[in-house]
């Protein structure tokens, strides 16, 4: 069925509720594991429902923010969620009670058991409790919403956040700046709501997690992200890693990028943005013309990824142009009922473009692969593991970077792999960040941009803090990172995944062939298992081990560092 197709009534929540408690109060009183086990398949069958109309709207709304049915509806959902999690954490409750746990644990494993009693630890079923997480949506939205709409003069036309992301990269170096500064002007001109929205998200955050017994958000925040097999004295250790290991090898890429440029190091943010002189990898054709060589990428690298992505084409199941009154960013997303994933993404002619087709596609393949798994939670695993999916997926397209970016194929070669190694110190140091906000969550707006800027001095020191830009010298910059705002703490998530991911690239310098059935090993296990029981079924090295990443950089440096730039300097 195309997406268009997908039917969609906003449901009576009163009768939503009442099935849901029926079907709890049902298990509680099953007299044996088959009665037990028939009860449990129609919660699946009714949470698939709620997760799709609650999807399909998400998704609408995302597409034309201005659209002001799937506005209302968006409203309807963001208010009725955490009043529904109220009747799913008490399902959740009666199955961890279940005197048929061994059976279930028999035939779907334990691992939803262990997920469930980590969320029985997110919610509280007192009113303030539901009334705060709703003001919690709403500011979400309010903040997505806010960069929606953002209009930014540049050259006598108006843009997109997205649109005007290609001009940030323009080889003309008086451009290029006059782009930043356009952008970094308009957020300048909500910097007071940007400041507001993130204020009051903290202090309901920090409060949440004080209702909950909690000496802060933190370990509410590692609960909300379903972290199972990990905690935070492991990602101090990792971030230790980063700075030892990574951050020279990313100083390096940089440096070499200003002999490259005729720059002065370290560079301006306008200057870090544009990798080579003649200007970045570009990829050739239009949006629909990157789709097909999308179509022919996945038709050649296995027989089931060829069926995937052409499901995706016939039923429109993508939507990637960059439109106005569109959210910005890019995100995958599954629509349980018809067992399909969605791409959802903003196309504006840079490689970012490729990566779409590959990153959101590389979570889309997962899903599709898993798309009949019961429980329906084990169709995903957790948010890092889901982004080695992604982030690995990128990696095995860059044999065929040709047909993406013609002649521009060994600048993107070069390019992806020193970005890839860039931007694990980047996303450590938004998840410090976070850390320290949610650990000091009196701090004032200023402070927080204080705290952003020191923090640029230890992971990104080739990022030159002059006035040119005030939005991003002055420390503001996270405020255009969305996860800082809606989903608090992931993004550690997408350097444990790049760690693992480099280690798929490793690996396919030697046989592709290999990692391919290695990633297909990892995949195949849905989210059945931990984040490090992935990996181990897999024969892959943890990120948590400080010499997968020291190894993983070192091979990474050598090929950088021989790797043949004459020509495209």
């Amino acid at each position: 069925m195309k997406f268009s197709e997908m039917p969609y009534t906003r449901p009576n929540l009163d009768e939503l509720k009442a099935s849901l408690s029926e079907l709890t109060l049902r298990l509680s009183a099953a007299a044996d594991y088959a009665a037990a086990k028939s009860i449990f398949l129609e919660m699946e069958t009714l949470n698939n429902h709620i997760s799709t109309l609650g999807t399909l709207v998400s998704i609408r709304h995302s597409i034309d923010t201005r659209d002001q049915f799937y506005n209302d509806e968006s409203d309807f959902w963001m208010a009725a969620s955490p009043e529904l999690e109220e009747y799913t954490q008490a399902w959740n409750a009666a199955m961890l009670q279940s005197p048929f746990r061994a059976d279930f644990s028999a035939e779907y494993g334990d691992l939803m058991f262990v997920n469930g009693e980590i969320a029985l630890r997110t919610f509280s079923p007192e009113p303030e409790f539901i009334s705060a997480m709703q003001q919690e949506n709403a500011l979400t939205q309010e903040y997505e919403d806010l960069l929606a709409s953002a209009a930014v003069e540049f050259e006598g036309k108006t843009y997109t956040l997205s649109q005007l992301t290609p001009l940030k990269s323009d080889p003309d170096d008086a451009r290029r700046l006059a782009a930043w500064k356009a952008e970094g002007a308009w957020y300048k001109s909500v910097q007071d709501k940007l400041d507001s929205i993130y204020d009051q998200l903290v202090k309901l955050r920090d409060g949440l997690g004080r209702q909950l017994g909690k000496e802060n958000y933190i370990p509410l925040g590692y609960d909300r992200m379903g972290r199972n097999c990990y905690d935070k004295q492991d990602v101090e250790r990792f971030r230790e890693a980063v700075v030892e290991y990574l951050v020279p090898v990313a100083d390096s890429i940089y440096r070499r990028q200003a002999e490259r440029l005729g720059k002065e190091y370290p560079m301006s943010f306008a200057d870090n943005a544009l990798e080579f002189r003649s200007g970045n990898p570009r990829p050739v054709g239009d949006a629909e013309y990157q789709l097909q060589q999308g179509k022919r990428f996945y038709e050649e690298l296995s027989p089931e990824a060829g069926i995937f992505f052409n499901t995706m084409l016939d039923n429109d199941l993508m939507d990637v142009l960059s439109t106005e009154g569109k959210q910005s960013g890019g995100y995958c997303t599954s629509i349980p009922d018809y067992n399909v994933p969605f791409i959802f993404a903003n196309f504006n002619g840079t490689q970012g473009d490729v990566e779409v087709i590959t990153h959101e596609a590389g979570h889309a393949f997962e899903a599709w692969v898993n798309r009949f798994r019961i429980p329906g939670e084990y169709i995903w695993p957790s948010m890092e593991a889901c982004e080695v999916h992604s982030m690995s997926m990128e990696f095995f397209a860059e044999p065929k970077a040709e047909y993406f970016f013609g002649s521009d194929a060994r600048k993107f070669r070069y390019s992806h792999l020193a970005s890839a190694l860039t931007f694990i110190p980047y996303g450590t140091m938004v998840d410090h960040f976070q850390h320290s906000v949610f650990e000091h969550p009196e701090m004032t707006p200023a402070e927080r941009h204080a705290e952003w800027k020191r923090l640029l001095g230890i992971y990104m020191p080739w990022m030159k803090l002059d006035g040119d830009i005030p939005f991003y010298s002055e420390g503001e910059g996270w405020q255009r990172q969305h996860h800082i705002y809606s989903m608090p703490f992931y993004y550690i998530d997408y350097c444990l995944a790049q760690t693992v991911s480099l280690e798929f690239w490793a690996m396919l310098q030697e046989d592709q062939a290999k990692a391919w059935d290695r990633y297909m090993a990892y995949t195949e296990q849905g989210g059945s298992r931990t984040f490090t029981q992935l990996l181990a079924n897999a024969g892959l090295a943890s990120p948590f081990d400080a010499d997968t990443l020291r190894s993983v950089c070192a091979k990474a440096k050598a090929y950088l560092d021989a790797f043949d730039l004459n020509g495209i300097e």
